[in-house]
């Protein structure tokens, strides 16, 4: 259970790709990311002999807002089951952050000719009732989206060849003409008085505005996203049976 009663994130997909590949893709901060809408910035930091990796997170609210982290992490290439697994540990001091400290693994499962890509984790809100009540509302939803929606985005990398960035731009085209739809529709709504009063639209209509409303917002809302767009709603949220955090994450300690 997460902070305050609220259920830990837990998201899953399954990519056609290879382990090394995938691994590459999530584990090298350069290329983590690209494709992950939660970080804008992730650095390693210099670490000695045998610790786990200490890195450094940041994501930049625009217009001006930097808001940054630091975090450990540790993974396990090669298990006697063939999966592999990562766990990490965060802290963001800053007093803007609704995050106040987390933890969570990513766990990697070999399934045919692709990989299963699950995550969970869990943290610790910041501002007291307040904060508990803003995340169960507003930030642990947004958490869960913006998760699914970037391994959607990370799928289409590997699997079909889009990059981040054109998946990014491919989404917001798509939203912004499901955006335009649901406004034609709703100024057509409000012009059927006027319509109806003069000129050729005086005459019956085969298909009546309201009609047409209908129609036109159920289009934007629903319609499936196109094949080359990232879509959360194409991960599983809930798991199919009981997952356990694995023990590498409880052998991190809290960042400092």
């Amino acid at each position: 259970m997460g902070a305050g009663g609220a259920a830990a994130l837990y998201i899953e997909t399954r990519i056609r790709t290879d382990l090394d590949t995938l691994w590459s893709a999530t584990q090298e901060p350069s290329r983590h990311q690209r494709w992950d809408l939660r970080f804008t910035e992730i650095d390693h930091l210099p670490r000695g002999d045998g610790e786990p990796q200490r890195f450094r997170y940041a994501t930049r609210v625009p217009p001006f807002l930097t808001i940054a982290g630091t975090g450990v992490s540790a993974g396990e290439k090669e298990r006697p089951d063939g999966t592999r697994t990562s766990a990490l540990r965060f802290a963001c001091p800053h007093p803007l952050s609704p995050l106040a400290e987390g933890s969570g693994y990513w766990r990697y499962v070999p399934d045919g000719d692709g990989v299963r890509f699950l995550t969970g984790y869990d943290y610790r809100p910041r501002w007291g009732r307040f904060g508990a009540l803003a995340d169960r509302l507003l930030f642990r939803p947004l958490m869960g989206w913006a998760t699914a929606w970037s391994f959607d985005r990370l799928r289409l990398w590997l699997e079909r060849g889009i990059t981040p960035e054109r998946a990014l731009v491919n989404w917001l085209a798509e939203i912004t003409v499901r955006a335009l739809v649901i406004m034609v529709a709703v100024t057509g709504l409000g012009l059927e008085p006027l319509l109806g009063s003069f000129g050729p639209f005086a005459a019956p209509m085969a298909y009546p505005l309201p009609v047409l409303f209908l129609t036109g917002v159920c289009l934007a809302l629903f319609l499936p996203p196109r094949a080359g767009t990232p879509a959360a709603r194409r991960c599983l949220r809930l798991p199919a049976t009981r997952v356990r955090a694995p023990r590498l994450l409880c052998a991190l300690e809290n960042p400092r």
